[in-house]
């Protein structure tokens, strides 16, 4: 049965969802900045690499470090199994574990939480509600969000990933945990490189250049093009796929093999584009302005 939350409680709850996290845990939220006492619960969970975490952050499009901020992902990038995700349309926040999800109007931010008035709604059997919902034959509010909000996380951009690596015990009978890989990690060089794109956005400014709109580092985040599918994806000539893509093409690796768009301008390219030379001709002089190749 649903609960509805307010205020103390809906805290108390939010923190009782990460403290009982053992499998999974999903965090939706436009904006990310912990509150010390969700830092402290989720700490506890750092030794856990069979507990996959997924974050989704976005909304403020103009500067993505507004959404997140270095140092809340400087400590979930510490995690064994995570992922971490940017969908600039996000508004919706939404918390779930294995048992219970928490669809809300507050952000994972604490001014929010120690300020703001707001309410939520908690349902339990998050991850076996399509299950019951099946047995029953009812139409499972739980499962309705929880498959939403999946949706949400397919459709949005994967920047950051590290996976656990595990061998084989007890005659390959169990698995031991070796050490986590890091994917993906597109936020370490976003975050490190701000400084510099911003310091040259100035210059170019106050020279009277052309502003670029919004920052640049932004821009490589928001502006690209994969060349075999025409997905959108952070702007990077030297890794113009999506990571699907892109591990299908490293089968045979051929940076000539003719592809279907333009990384800068989506366009179809009618196999004029290549790993190798991923923008249009016509549209290289314009990319070149934009971001400063």
């Amino acid at each position: 049965m649903a609960k509805f939350l307010t205020g103390n409680e809906l805290n108390s709850e939010l923190e009782k969802l990460f403290e009982k996290a053992e499998e999974h845990l999903i965090l939706i939220s436009p904006f990310i900045k912990l509150h010390d006492r969700y830092i402290s619960t989720l700490r506890a969970k750092k030794d856990n690499p069979g507990l996959a975490i997924t974050i989704v952050f976005g909304k403020n499009e103009e500067d993505m470090s507004k959404s997140m901020k270095q140092e809340d992902f400087n400590f979930f990038k510490e995690f064994p199994n995570i992922q971490i995700r940017y969908e600039k349309r996000l508004h919706a926040k939404y918390y779930a574990n294995e048992n219970v999800a928490i669809l809300t109007s507050m952000n994972l931010y604490s001014y929010s939480q120690d300020n703001n008035i707001e309410a939520g709604v908690m349902t339990k059997t998050t991850f076996t509600g399509k299950l019951i919902s099946n047995v029953t034959g009812e139409n499972n509010l739980d499962s309705e969000a929880l498959n939403y909000f999946n949706r949400v996380i397919d459709q949005s951009e994967l920047l950051f990933q590290r996976t656990p690596q595990y061998e084989s015990a007890m005659l390959g009978l169990t698995k031991k945990y070796k050490e986590s890989t890091i994917e993906v990690d597109k936020l370490s060089d976003f975050f490190s490189n701000r400084t510099k794109y911003e310091s040259k956005e100035r210059n170019k400014s106050s020279f009277g250049t052309k502003k670029v709109e919004p920052i640049a580092q932004i821009k490589s985040f928001q502006s690209g093009y994969c060349i075999r599918t025409g997905k959108n994806i952070p702007f990077n000539p030297k890794r113009p796929m999506t990571d699907e893509a892109y591990q299908s093409w490293t089968k045979f690796k051929n940076e000539d093999y003719p592809e279907k768009f333009c990384h800068f301008s989506g366009e179809s390219s009618n196999g004029e584009t290549t790993y190798a030379k991923p923008i249009l001709r016509k549209n290289w002089k314009k990319a070149k302005e934009i971001f400063d190749l």
